[in-house]
Formats: C-alpha cells, structure tokens, sequence
C-alpha cells in the first residue's frame, strides 16, 4: 500500500498543458506523510523537464523556442540516484498519453538529499542576534516610559494635594539659599575666592555635562519604546513642513505596488499562465499592467519633499553657521552631512531584510517544490555590496540580489544629484535650474532612444520586457524627481498660497484627470507606430508627474475639494509612515506565502485580489 501512495503523490499530465500548466508536482506533503510507512525512507525529488513536438524535435533541439519547460515531482525511495530517479521520471511522462509529444531532457531540481540548515548559516545567527538585542532593546524601553509616564503621574498627584504648602516654603525668607550658605573661610584672599568660584562653575559644568549625557541615554533607551513608536505611526496629525496630500498619494501607490507584485508572482506560479492572455484583453487590467507609474508616484514624492523642505530649512537657519566654514568647504560638508543623514537612516532596515531575503531564497531554493523567482540565495552573498552603495541598478539585472531594491538605488542615485542641485541652487539658482532642465532633456531622449532601438511598444510589449534596459535605469526613470523638486520650490516660493480662478481650478482638474487616465487606460486597444511609441515611453513618466504636480498644488493652496479631503484623510496617515518598510518586506511576505505551497496556484481575479489583502499585509 505505501508504494501505490507513494505513486500517487508523484506528478503526472493533469490537463490545461497546451494552456501552460508547467507544473506536474503531486504532493511533497503527501510524499512525506505517506501510511503505512514503507520499508524505506522517502524523498521528493523535482526534475525539469523540457518537452518537444515529436516532429520537431531536431529543430527544437537546435531552437529551444518550440519546448515547454515543466516540473516534475517525483514521490522516491531517498536513496535513488539521479539517474534511478530520471529512468522512473521517463516512465511517467510517457504515460502521459500525450503521444505527439515526447520529453529529450531532463535536469534534476530538487534533491531530497540536498539539505540547506539554518544553524549552519552565519547570516542567519547575524539575523538572530540583530533581532534578539532590539527585542530586549523594545522591552527594555517600554518598560522605561511606562515608568516614567508613572513617575509623572505620581509627581503630579503630589503636587495638587501639597501646592500650598510647596508655595508657601519656596516663597520663604527664612530659608536661606544654596548660595548663601556658601562661606569664605577666614583670611582667604581674592585668589583663593576665585579658586573657590571656578570650583563652583567646574562643579556646575559637570553636573550639566552628565545630566546632558543622561537625558540623551534616556531618549535613546525610549526610542526603541513599543508604546512610543505605536504612538508616532498612528499620530492622527502632521508637522507644520508637512503637505498632508502627500500621505495620501504615498499609501494609495503602496496599495498599488503591492498589487502588482503579487499579480507578478501569482503569474509565475500559476497553472493556467495562459489565463493572463485572456484578462489582459479587458480594459480593467490595465490598471495592473500600468502598475510602473506607482513607482514614478514615490519618486514625484521623494523630489518634492527634498526640494521643499531643504528651501524651509535654509531660509529659517544659516547653514554656514553649523558647518563652521564658507564657499565650496561649506556646500561639501554640507553635503557629507545630508548623504550620511540618509544613508544611516534608510540602510538599518535595509540590509536587514536583505539578509531575511538571503537566508529565506536559501531555505526554499532546498526546500520548496517550486524554484525562486530569482537568483537572490546566489547573488546577495556575491553582489551585497553593490546594495549597500545603492549602486546595483548599474549593473545586469541577472545578477541583482532582492530585485525590488533598484527603486531605492535610483531614489538614492536620485537624491545625490538633486542634493547637489538645491546646495548650488542657494547662490547659483539660474544655472542649478538650466542643470535640471538638461538632466531632464537628457532623460527624455536617452530613454526614446532605448526603446526605438529596441523596438518597445509600450501598450503590446511585457511592463517588465526591458526591465534591464529601460524600467530599472536611473537615466530612464528621472523625469518624475526633477518635476518632484521644481514643485517643491514653487511651493515653498509661494508659501503654499496660490490664486486662481474657478474657470482656471475646473480646466486644471480636467485636464489632469483626463491625462492621468489616459496614461493608465488610453492606449487599450491602440496600435502604435514605433516612433510614437518611443515618445510615449520617453514622456509618459514626466507626464504622470505634470498631473501629480496639479494635485498638490491644487490641494495645497485649497483648491482641493472632496479629493483634498480624500488624500488629506488622517486615516492614512498611519499607513504612508510605514511604507518603506512595508515597500521592504512585503515582496518577501508574498513570496513565503507562495513558496510554502504544496501546488500551484489557479488564476482567478477572485484569488488575486484576496491575495493581496490578506497575505502581503
């Protein structure tokens, strides 16, 4: 009986083949479970399979585009060979009854013999260890501000049941001060009082010294506090520097992302891939397919914020003031400061979940049934550094480890120019904006050129086609940062105080939203000329930017309406706090999520959309 159960929990043809179906996988939970247990140990092993047309087999021998690639899990003793496992694994496809077609190769994936151990990986004790100390950190710093929160209750109890009393004893000329009681013993001269005056000050100055230093452990140690950082993110209202719009755009284009990512990776490990076709001839796909402009609304929103809170700063403080110097020593410590500021800010977190990306893609590369989406178990413990310089976009995608960190590489890229840009604007204003505009020009005609040359059409072709020539590139994906910074400085130039007219406010709405639209759904359908569509891909991102931009003016000088209210909404403010790490960790939720499945999955609109508001979240 344990051998019938162990071929049943092997894979075999299971229909919707010719419709894509490239998993043949059984059970590995069956085939571990299997009762009564047999006489010996069983494994699942995973062979790729490459399957021919039996009457072009010599041409797609020499031209692989007439194979199908699938997956086959095989239910073993665990101590077959590979080359045991591939005779049985023959032996199966065979009896597909699939008589035109017959399989030439096959490679061994999975290998139950093959086992990835956590304990035995440094990154993972480096993991363990970093999660361990903020833990107690968390603990500890809770625990602190809970007793200081009751040591300010007590003190202020205290203080109503005795205030007449305190009251009346300070107010007191009886009670001689710490001061008066200080006596000059008999003969001592002016310089011994001097000596005794520059004790007092030395004395003073330590205790202010170490109070200092107490009081800065202290808001330290209540940094990591749980209570006191729940507290911030779900704060239902914004600094004076802050636009609230922004919030808004900031969480409806997270919402975005995620939705995207995990349609990617439902598409991936589907067994009906072929479904796709069919919801991509309905106009609401689109909104899926389009999904890149959720990234321009980040980086919009990262110019922006950078262009006007740097003009606030430098117009309330003089900066040579903190940097001590003038001229150029000044602008480059200036910058040394903000590229530190920065770099320790975003890159904690960062590197932390890479290493979470590292060891997980580890785990399953051994573990899962399926294979990982990308290469990440081999290129995060070769090409780390390259995230750590936020320089990995300069390099082939094949080799790029936690994939959906070339956002944050071109961001960073992004921020250093535009830092530069803001240090020359303060004294060179005319010549940092002809700068932008060249950068901005460059951007346009560099990217046209991409896709002409590779002949892209936008509306046809894969989102993600030339993701390493034309999605991931900073000179491609600029436009949306410049339009952010000049909107900035409009804003803070005019103090977000802007007149207009009703006739100019509903000409504005009109034709942001019309354009918006069209970027999203106006191409379904088209045909385009491959010069038209290298100026689309070259403009289209600048444009979604142009429409942002009459969003945040228009709602900034209160011009608004409903949708001010909308995006200003204090419910989402809780959410546009958390976005970068959610950005950060939930391609890795979905990820788990899909890895740890026994089979694939079936493409439903029903499945995605559950899927991405209860997984990822």
């Amino acid at each position: 009986m344990g051998k019938e159960r162990a071929a049943d929990a092997s894979g075999r043809y299971n229909g919707n083949f010719l419709w894509g179906n490239n998993y043949w996988l059984g059970s590995a939970v069956h085939c571990k479970n299997v009762e009564p247990e047999p006489p010996f140990k069983l494994g699942f092993y995973v062979f790729r399979a490459r399957i021919y047309l039996s009457g072009t087999m010599a041409a797609a021998k020499a031209n692989r585009t007439a194979a199908q690639g699938i997956l086959v899990g095989v239910c073993l003793p665990i101590s077959c060979s590979n080359e045991e496992a591939q005779e049985i694994l023959n032996f199966s496809i065979n009896s597909a009854g699939l008589d035109t077609y017959r399989t030439v190769e096959l490679s061994p994936v999975k290998n139950p013999n093959s086992v990835y151990e956590l304990t035995s990986d440094p990154v993972f004790w480096t993991l363990f260890s970093f999660t361990l100390i903020i833990l107690v950190l968390a603990l500890i710093g809770t625990g602190f501000e809970l007793y200081e929160d009751y040591k300010i209750e007590k003190r202020k109890i205290s203080k109503y049941v005795y205030d007449n009393y305190t009251y009346e004893i300070a107010k007191s000329p009886e009670i001689p001060s710490p001061v008066n009681e200080l006596k000059i013993p008999a003969g001592a001269n002016n310089n011994d009082n001097s000596e005794g005056e520059s004790s007092e000050r030395n004395s003073v100055n330590s205790e202010e010294v170490v109070g200092k230093f107490t009081r800065i452990w202290k808001e330290v140690l209540i940094s990591f506090s749980l209570k006191r950082n729940f507290s911030t993110i779900c704060e239902r209202s914004v600094g004076e520097d802050t636009i609230p719009t922004i919030h808004g755009l900031r969480s409806i284009s997270m919402a975005w992302v995620i939705l995207g990512h995990t349609c990617i990776i439902a598409f991936k490990y589907a067994d009906n891939p072929a479904y796709r076709l069919i919801v991509e001839k309905e106009l609401i796909f689109q909104t899926i397919n389009k999904g890149a402009y959720s990234v321009d609304t980040f980086f919009f929103i990262s110019g922006l914020l950078v262009s006007y809170l740097y003009f606030r700063t430098t117009s309330k403080h003089d900066i040579t003031k903190y940097t001590k110097t003038t001229g150029f020593t000044s602008g480059l410590l200036e910058f040394i400061s903000l590229i530190g500021y920065r770099f320790a800010r975003l890159t904690a977190p960062y590197f932390f979940v890479l290493g979470c990306v590292q060891v997980s893609m580890k785990w399953f590369y051994h573990n899962s049934v399926f294979e990982p989406p990308t290469l990440d178990h081999v290129n995060c413990p070769q090409y780390w550094w390259r995230n750590l310089l936020y320089i990995n976009t300069l390099f082939p995608v094949q080799e790029m480890c936690m994939l959906w960190s070339w956002y944050l590489a071109d961001d960073t890229q992004f921020y250093v120019l535009g830092v530069i840009l803001l240090i020359l604007a303060v004294k060179y204003f005319k010549a940092a904006a002809a700068l932008m505009a060249f950068f901005l020009v460059s951007s346009w005609f560099t990217t046209g050129f991409i896709a002409y040359s590779n002949n892209h059409i936008p509306n046809e072709d894969d989102p993600l086609a030339l993701f390493d020539k034309i999605y991931d590139k900073p000179w491609t994906r600029l436009g949306p940062y410049i339009v952010g910074m000049s909107v900035g400085w409009l804003l803070f130039k005019t103090n977000c105080k802007i007149k207009m007219n009703k006739a100019t406010v509903i000409t504005g709405w009109t034709l942001t939203l019309s354009l918006l639209l069209y970027l999203v759904y106006g191409l379904f359908g088209t045909k385009l000329h491959p010069i038209t569509a290298a100026t689309f891909s070259s403009l289209s991102h600048t444009a979604w930017a142009l429409g942002l931009s009459w969003i945040v003016i228009a709602c900034s000088t209160g011009y608004g309406g409903y949708i001010s209210d909308i995006l200003s909404s204090s419910l989402l403010y809780p959410f546009s706090r958390v976005t970068y790490c959610a950005y950060l960790v939930h391609p890795v939720v979905i990820r788990t999520v899909t890895m740890r499945l026994d089979a694939p999955l079936h493409l439903s609109p029903e499945m995605v959309v559950s899927r991405m508001f209860f997984y990822p979240t």
